[in-house]
């Protein structure tokens, strides 16, 4: 079954200075702890480069290409990588027009491909009602793994 990380929450592991750290480590490592497998995917890599090397005054972490880069594969290591194929494209590109997914949220539903082609049915998520839309599957906040409970699925 396993659990999908979403960017957000990727972001805020990597960034110490984060005020949210503690909490994403924790529930990370609260998963870990409870043997569960923990994932990423491309999508995650290429979000967290965009966002961990746009400038701060541009809502982004100023890092450099270089601390980026060790980031990215420190992650890369830590982490079970899910492979990309040509059937999330196709599993995305359904929900998009199924759901009538626009602008921004189409990176949200990519992430949702990702989890229907590999069979991962749990996100770990800062942002919830990003989720809430898109059916069978568990979408739970790390306050929720910390409290030793998740949200109600999304059916």
């Amino acid at each position: 079954m396993g659990w999908l990380l979403d960017t957000n929450l990727l972001l805020r592991f990597a960034d110490t200075a984060a005020p949210e750290h503690l909490t994403a480590r924790t529930a990370i490592e609260a998963l870990v702890g409870r043997g569960e497998e923990v994932y990423l995917t491309t999508q995650n890599f290429i979000e967290f480069w965009a966002v961990a090397t746009r400038p701060p005054e541009a809502n982004g972490l100023g890092w450099s290409v270089s601390d980026a880069e060790a980031r990215v594969r420190s992650l890369k290591l830590r982490f079970l990588f899910l492979a990309d194929t040509e059937a999330i494209f196709d599993e995305w590109l359904r929900l998009v027009s199924s759901l009538q997914i626009k602008g921004k949220r189409a990176h949200d539903a990519r992430l949702r491909a990702v989890m229907s082609v590999h069979g991962i049915s749990n996100l770990l998520t800062f942002n919830t009602e990003d989720f809430s839309s898109f059916p069978n599957i568990t979408i739970a906040h790390p306050n929720d793994i910390l409290g030793g409970q998740t949200s109600s699925a999304v059916q």
